[in-house]
């Protein structure tokens, strides 16, 4: 059966696709996950190591990694959630590369984001400055445990 809420999220290590599974339950969404045609190794993610894949992507803004699949068409749905781990304050290039290559005419965007410490407010202005013609509503950090009620709130506007 179609939903009309779709949760498109790029999880590098397990914890963004944990907290999409337990907000796709909560609201009987859709999910689709943002992944990158050439998976990020553990020496890619270092980000102490400024020569690693993720430090050359993220200090690049016109970066858009390759997706392994492309995205669903979004015809059926209202609403699209996406997430993402904070990497260096915003959204991995790769969720850009999501964003670049879909049609939104219609649709609400609600970014959340998995984070060990930093906020989603720099991640949502970024994402409403990169992408100004989006509609967003306001997103959150969200963890496992709270990722489900949240998604329930934030449908509600």
């Amino acid at each position: 059966m179609a939903h009309n809420i779709l949760i498109a999220y790029f999880s590098a290590s397990g914890v963004t696709a944990h907290a999409a599974q337990a907000m796709a339950d909560a609201v009987g969404a859709d999910l689709f996950e943002i992944r990158p045609q050439q998976p990020y190794t553990a020496a890619d993610l270092d980000w102490r190591n400024k020569q690693s894949r993720s430090s050359r992507e993220m200090t690049d803004p016109d970066a858009r990694p390759a997706m392994a699949a492309p995205a669903p068409d979004l015809a059926g749905y209202d609403t699209v959630f996406v997430g993402f781990p904070i990497w260096w304050g915003v959204e991995p290039r790769v969720v850009d590369t999501f964003l670049d290559s879909c049609d939104f005419t219609g649709k609400t965007l609600i970014p959340f984001a998995t984070s060990g410490g930093s906020g989603m407010p720099y991640a949502q202005n970024h994402l409403q400055t990169t992408y100004p013609a989006l509609p967003w509503r306001t997103g959150a950090r969200v963890g496992i445990d709270d990722a489900a009620a949240w998604a329930q709130r934030a449908l509600q506007g």
